[in-house]
C-alpha cells in the first residue's frame, strides 16, 4: 500500500506543477506598443568628395619657340581671349606679308580676266585658271595667319591663372607647361555613394558640403549628373554636384564632407526596438484580439528597407495603424496574452550625427619635421 500512495502523491505534485507553470505562461505580459506610421522619408547619405574647377587646363606651348612676352601675373584673373604668352614671330610675320602681296596680286589678275571674259576677249579656261591661282594664294595667306595666331597663347575662358613656370627668353617645346588656368566661378564636387542608392539619385538633389579648410562653413549645391557606370570593385557610383563660388574661396583639390538627401518618399516605419532579427530574417510582434476578446500577440515576418536613426523602414509585412510591441519583446511568444501599459507615439526621424570630419582629417597628409 506504500507504493500506490507514493505514486498518487507524485502524480498530484506533477499535475499541480504543470498547471502552475501553464497558468504562469498564460499570465498577461506587460508590454509597451507603438502604431505603425506612414511618414515622409529621405535617406541621408554621407560621403567624402574632392573639388575640381568648372574648367581647368594647362597652358602649354605647341611649337619650339622662344617666349618674347608674358602678359599675366601669378594668380591673376583674366578674361576670355586675354593674350597670356607671346612667342617669337618675326619669320611668320614676314611670310604673312609676302602671302598678302601674292594674294592681292592674284585677285587683281582674276578680276582683270573676269572683265575681259564678259566681253569675250578672254577664254573661260583662262578665267578659271586665274580664279584657282587667287584661291590658292588666299589659302596660303590663311595658313600663315593661323600659324601666327598659334604663337599667341590666349585664355580660352575666363578664370584665374596659376603660378608661372617659365620666363621671357626661355625656349619652350611642344607640351611644356607654362601655367594653369581654372574657371572657379563654380566648382565640381565629385564623390561616390553605394550603388544600392542608385534609384534614389537624380539631377537636382540638394547637397551640403563643408571643409575644415574654411572653418566648416556649410555650402549648398545641387547634383548635376550621375556617372554611367558602377565601379565593379567598390560597388559604388560617382556623383557630381555643382557648388557656386562667387567669392572664389573654394580651391581645386579641397577635400569636402558631403551630405546628400535622396528623393523623399512615403514609407512605413517602426522603432528599431520592435525589430527581432533572426539570421537573415526580421520579425515583429503585432497586437491581435483573440476570440475571447483578449489582447494577444502574433509573430510576423517583415521585410525592411533603410535603417535610419532609431527607426526602421518597413517595405512589406505591416500596414499603417497596426500596433507592434516595442518593450517587453524578450518575454513574448506567439499567442501570448498581453497587458498594454502604454502606447508610444508613432516613430519619427531624428537628425543623425556626422562623423566624417574626423575621417577627413585622418586622410590629410601629416607633415612631420625632419
Amino acid at each position: 500500500m506504500k507504493y500506490p500512495m507514493m505514486f498518487a502523491v507524485l502524480f498530484f505534485t506533477a499535475h499541480f506543477f504543470t498547471a502552475n507553470v501553464f497558468a504562469q505562461n498564460n499570465r498577461p505580459v506587460d508590454v509597451i506598443v507603438q502604431p505603425v506610421a506612414m511618414i515622409p522619408v529621405q535617406t541621408e547619405l554621407e560621403a567624402i568628395g574632392n573639388l575640381y574647377a568648372n574648367e581647368s587646363i594647362e597652358i602649354t606651348a605647341n611649337l619650339n619657340k622662344k617666349i618674347t612676352g608674358i602678359n599675366f601675373n601669378d594668380g591673376q584673373r583674366v578674361k576670355r581671349g586675354h593674350i597670356l604668352v607671346e612667342m617669337t614671330s618675326h619669320e611668320e610675320r614676314a611670310l604673312l606679308a609676302e602671302a598678302r602681296v601674292n594674294s592681292d596680286e592674284a585677285k587683281k589678275q582674276w578680276e582683270r580676266v573676269d572683265s575681259l571674259a564678259k566681253t569675250g576677249a578672254a577664254s573661260q579656261s583662262l578665267l578659271d585658271q586665274r580664279l584657282r591661282e587667287y584661291e590658292a594664294a588666299q589659302a596660303r595667306y590663311n595658313a600663315i595667319e593661323s600659324r601666327l595666331k598659334d604663337l599667341l597663347l590666349q585664355a580660352p575662358f575666363a578664370g584665374v591663372v596659376g603660378l608661372r613656370q617659365v620666363s621671357v627668353g626661355a625656349l619652350v617645346s611642344p607640351g611644356e607647361v607654362i601655367t594653369t588656368l581654372n574657371d572657379d566661378s563654380k566648382m565640381k564636387l565629385d564623390f561616390t555613394v553605394p550603388s544600392v542608392y542608385l534609384s534614389s539619385l537624380s539631377q537636382g538633389l540638394s547637397v551640403k558640403a563643408k571643409t575644415r579648410d574654411l572653418n566648416n562653413k556649410v555650402l549648398n549645391g545641387t547634383v548635376a549628373s550621375v556617372d554611367n557606370q558602377i565601379d565593379p570593385v567598390t560597388r559604388a557610383i560617382k556623383v557630381r554636384a555643382i557648388l557656386e563660388n562667387p567669392e572664389h574661396e573654394l580651391k581645386q583639390g579641397m577635400l569636402m564632407e558631403v551630405t546628400l538627401k535622396t528623393k523623399e518618399r512615403q514609407s512605413l516605419v517602426i522603432s528599431e526596438s520592435a525589430l527581432m532579427p533572426l539570421a537573415s530574417n526580421n520579425f515583429v510582434f503585432i497586437v491581435r484580439e483573440s476570440a475571447e476578446k483578449k489582447l494577444m500577440v502574433e509573430r510576423k515576418k517583415i521585410e525592411i528597407g533603410q535603417r535610419l536613426v532609431g527607426v526602421v523602414e518597413v517595405i512589406s509585412g505591416l500596414e499603417e495603424g497596426e500596433k507592434v510591441v516595442t518593450h517587453g519583446v524578450q518575454k513574448l511568444r506567439a499567442g501570448q496574452t498581453i497587458n498594454i501599459l502604454s502606447e508610444e507615439k508613432p516613430a519619427s526621424l531624428k537628425p543623425r550625427e556626422s562623423h566624417l570630419s574626423d575621417l577627413i582629417q585622418s586622410k590629410k597628409t601629416e607633415v612631420k619635421p625632419l
